[in-house]
């Protein structure tokens, strides 16, 4: 019995000194609680995401003037005649006789059960086909609003499900295009040395003296003010990597620096490899587990700078609707005092920046598997 014990803890310890980085990184990680929430809770954001328009009850530009600024609709279970399945009462207007001012009151005459894949508005599913299946939705004259609505009398809940298809894919874009100028840059920088490495840190210099947020608003002063929503779409994702790539071109140029010396560049060297390909297939996959967290790491500064360009009027515009767009409305003191639920979106932003945070810290810890 001590015999085969002993023969398991061998082959479990050649097992992970035998393993590649890559395995030893997920078997870390999957230690990693607070990464391994963070990434449920990012899946369920990208998976609201891809399927916004299903999740919402209403569209993009639905809207209902009799429900201006309304509360969030309470769901209810149980009545005077019992329980029931989840259901909602129709709001109806009314007036404070003291201040005079507007309120929602629920009318309990009638129950408005809530129907799971009921007919809504119609849209094109993934961009395929038409359908008007919702996930959730309400007969008529009810309304379902889970954030209230806003001064327009819009759903914000399907506003920030919408909003999340630019939110949550243009720090994507813009970390993969930064990602690539960061990679060719640096590598050229730090292999090659020299002038070409003085011209490209004096460049890199120049941009990253530069405030973000005046850089930000030169360049969008640059874009004109009516154009499809794909092209700024395509505009601010170009701002956003032209802004951040300057970091990762430094980390990769001194890792370079560093690696250009070791023994296996230079037999490759001797060897006539091409630089392209010692670049390439020697230096990159040396530090890539680094890359890969740095990668992690930046789509929160990303997520961060969309929303904040969006908040001040300098990114996406509407009727386009992004996270930053939605918090626009919370600018006056007065619409947080009176309607809190506007700040929604502001919470939706907080718990994915510390969502990617969290992954990007389980990444960095399991990218040293022998710590």
């Amino acid at each position: 019995m001590i015999s085969l014990f002993k023969k398991r803890k061998i082959e479990d310890e050649e097992k992970y000194f035998f393993a590649s980085q890559w395995t030893l990184m997920f078997k870390k990680l999957k230690k990693h609680k607070l990464a391994q929430i963070s990434i449920v809770i990012l899946i369920l954001l990208y998976t609201q995401m891809i399927f916004a328009q299903f999740v919402s009850p209403y569209g993009l530009e639905s809207f209902d003037s009799k429900v201006v600024n309304a509360p969030p609709t309470k769901i209810h279970m149980f009545d005077e005649d019992g329980i029931h399945l989840p259901f909602v009462y129709a709001y109806e207007q009314k007036r404070d006789p003291v201040t005079f001012r507007k309120y929602y009151a629920e009318d309990t005459s009638k129950r408005y059960p809530i129907k799971l894949f009921g007919k809504g508005e119609s849209y094109k599913f993934l961009g395929l086909f038409e359908t008007d299946r919702h996930l959730f939705i309400v007969d008529q004259p009810a309304r379902i609003f889970l954030f209230g609505t806003d001064k327009l009398g819009r759903d914000i809940f399907s506003r920030i499900a919408l909003g999340s298809q630019i939110s949550l894919t243009i720090p994507l874009a813009g970390v993969f295009i930064s990602f690539i100028l960061g990679i060719t840059i640096g590598s050229i920088s730090g292999y090659f040395g020299g002038l070409t490495d003085t011209i490209i840190q004096r460049i890199i210099e120049v941009i990253r003296s530069f405030p973000t947020l005046p850089l930000w608003m030169a360049l969008s002063a640059a874009i004109p003010a009516r154009i499809p929503v794909i092209q700024m779409f395509l505009f601010i994702t170009i701002i956003l990597s032209f802004i951040s790539w300057t970091g990762l071109a430094r980390t990769v140029r001194s890792k370079f620096m560093s690696l250009k010396t070791e023994d296996y560049i230079m037999a490759a060297k001797v060897a006539g490899v091409s630089d392209f390909k010692i670049i390439l297939t020697h230096m990159i996959p040396g530090f890539i587990s680094y890359l890969v967290v740095n990668m992690t790491l930046s789509i929160p500064g990303m997520i961060i700078g969309e929303t904040s360009m969006s908040f001040l009027g300098l990114g996406i515009r509407p009727p386009a609707t992004s996270w930053g767009v939605l918090l626009q409305e919370a600018q006056q003191i007065q619409n947080i005092a009176l309607y809190p639920w506007k700040l929604v979106p502001l919470f939706y932003v907080i718990i994915t920046v510390l969502a990617f945070n969290f992954f990007g810290d389980g990444l960095r810890d399991a990218a040293d598997p022998y710590k």
